[in-house]
């Protein structure tokens, strides 16, 4: 009998790291081109049930992965050659890590050999993104790494990325490849039976272990807040939970409680401006289930009631520390569903007493404020749209069944503040971990290779050509439909609302954070090729999203909208007549 040469071997190596991966349940790959990798590329593609996705650029590839991720709920493997073309993932691993997307980032590697001589493509590969990985591990060449490892090193790799005690998050395995690289597999060393993983790690479910109902019992009359952000658990579950405790729900997009079940509050960040709405609506206790939201209004008003006396409890699987003013006095770390399960029990009928005065000053503010955000932007209806009134508009516009992946800059603040409750609302995703406009589009292109149905991804005009190179695509039929809108207002629109805006004089600005480019959007989509839209009005929109989404791989809405200047005057008319309407409330 033969013995199986050095190729054949790593073949075979690499072949039962996703054997081990596909016992775990794992369906996607995202593979760049590249030589040093060959053997992992050639695995990943020939192993029944991956679905391998090309993408030409590698740091479009990590977020491309972190989309298929955040739909799926599992972790792709994102394989790349060796070099710059592994350092191109680190935005991609920064934001999975501070969002806790699982995700396998694999780096091909050369031998030991080949280092510090100069050879091509070779640079320290070592621990290359830091304590942004939940776990790393380099094996080396396969000639050093025995056979009885392989599926454990799979097994280990997938559990850690998936259900660590950190929570979910990326793993780096930085494997190092030697030729000849194109050899058939050797025999696979065998698995468990029945197709079980080699390390089948059942990671602890956090329970409430009571702590909710407790809870439930101390807050008996209080006047409360419940603040939902995405990841928060079941929205109707969360709605039924702040019915029962007749407390206000302020829901961000991203939780799906921003529906009309239940007391939902979503032009929170509008009526919270003032001051003296902010003291009249001052609670005794807040719960926060899910990811924080991005509204500075809403964070400095719950910094007040927190310095004020007010017990601030979070629940968070994970215990991640999401408290940057330090408010939070009492951590529950149990899974959000089964936390307000364990809490709706103890609501019972009867509990707390039926919507009083508290929850009816969150009720009058609520439509006040609604009402004069209509107001102000029918006012406005008619010509240029605005970036108020696209995310006012957006949601009831997109064909049902619809997901949306926001970008986080102004988009992802604008829906926050003005996208009102709907029926069923959308799922809303958004790559909020280190809150960066990378690889919008190609996240939102990741989503679209998962999900059941459409994708559109809501992005500026810079984030659009920061992700350029995530246009290309390969050749032939394309997985998903996503449509992208641009909403182009001629630069970096989050920048005229900072101090920035008003200490320098306009030429310096424009240079250093306007940042106008000269590619023109439509332009750009054109030459890849990509099919475009371009409403001149808010009631062209949903024409537009009617031919566009679904019926694509991958097309681009582009809307003009106001200037930038234009946008912060509309923002503070509107801020202003909220403040007018509500102002009652605080007498």
């Amino acid at each position: 009998m033969s013995v199986p040469s050095t190729g054949e071997r790593q073949a075979a190596y690499a072949a039962t790291l996703v054997d081990e991966w596909t016992r775990g349940g794992v369906t996607d790959a995202v593979v760049c081109p590249g030589s040093r990798s060959t053997p992992l590329a050639l695995a990943l593609a020939r192993a029944p049930g991956i679905t391998v996705h090309v993408r030409l650029d590698e740091r479009g590839a990590g977020f491309f992965a972190l989309g298929v991720a955040m739909m799926t709920g599992r972790p792709p493997v994102v394989c790349t050659t060796s070099g710059t073309a592994a350092a191109e993932l680190h935005p991609s691993v920064v934001e999975a890590d501070l969002a806790g997307v699982p995700v396998l980032v694999c780096t091909a590697d050369r031998p030991p050999d080949l280092h510090e001589v100069g050879a091509p493509q070779t640079l320290r590969q070592t621990a290359l993104f830091g304590t942004a990985v939940r776990w790393f591990f380099e094996p080396g060449p396969v000639d050093g790494f025995p056979e009885g490892a392989w599926r454990s090193l799979g097994a280990r790799a997938l559990a850690e990325a998936a259900s660590g005690p950190r929570g979910p998050g990326p793993v780096h395995l930085n494997l190092a490849f030697v030729d000849p690289l194109t050899a058939d597999p050797g025999p696979l060393p065998p698995g468990r039976p029945d197709g079980r993983r080699w390390h089948d790690v059942v990671a602890p479910i956090a329970s409430p272990g009571g702590r909710a109902g407790e809870l439930v019992r101390r807050w008996r009359g209080r006047r409360g807040l419940l603040v939902a952000g995405g990841g928060c658990g079941p929205p109707p579950a969360v709605a039924a939970l702040a019915d029962a405790l007749a407390w206000p729900l302020v829901a961000d997009p991203r939780s799906g409680c921003r529906s009309r079940r239940g007391p939902v509050v979503a032009a929170a960040d509008a009526f919270l401006r003032d001051p003296e709405v902010r003291s009249a609506l001052r609670p005794d206790a807040v719960l926060l289930i899910g990811a924080p939201p991005a509204s500075k209004a809403l964070a400095g008003y719950l910094a007040e009631a927190g310095h004020a006396g007010a017990e601030v409890v979070a629940v968070d699987p994970w215990w991640r520390w999401r408290d940057p003013e330090r408010l939070v006095g009492e951590t529950h770390v149990a899974d959000p569903g089964a936390w307000v399960a364990e809490a709706l029990a103890e609501a019972s009928p009867g509990l707390h007493e039926a919507p009083g005065v508290w929850l009816g000053l969150w009720e009058r503010a609520e439509r006040a404020a609604q009402e004069a955000i209509d107001e102000v932007l029918d006012a406005e209806a008619g010509g240029v749209p605005s970036e108020p009134a696209l995310s006012r508009r957006l949601l009831g516009a997109l064909p049902a069944g619809t997901t949306l992946v926001v970008s986080s800059s102004m988009p992802v603040r604008d829906l926050e503040w003005y996208a009102p409750p709907m029926e069923v609302p959308p799922i809303v995703l958004a790559n909020r971990g280190a809150n960066g406009i990378d690889g919008v589009s190609a996240t939102a292109q990741g989503v679209a290779a998962a999900a059941d149905g459409p994708v559109v991804g809501l992005l500026g005009d810079l984030a659009f050509l920061h992700d350029a190179s995530s246009l290309v695509r390969p050749a032939g039929p394309g997985l998903g439909r996503c449509t992208l809108v641009v909403v182009d207002n001629g630069g970096g629109g989050i920048f005229s609302f900072l101090p920035q805006a008003t200490a320098l004089d306009g030429v310096r600005f424009e240079q250093l954070f306007g940042t106008p480019q000269a590619p023109d959007v439509a332009a750009v989509a054109t030459g890849f090729g990509l099919p475009v839209v371009e409403p001149v009005s808010l009631d062209d929109l949903a024409e537009a999203l009617a031919h566009t989404v679904g019926h694509h791989p991958l097309a681009v809405v582009r809307v003009r909208v106001r200037g930038r200047a234009d946008n912060v005057a509309l923002h503070d008319r509107i801020h202003a007549a909220v403040a007018e309407a509500v102002a009652p409330l605080s007498h």
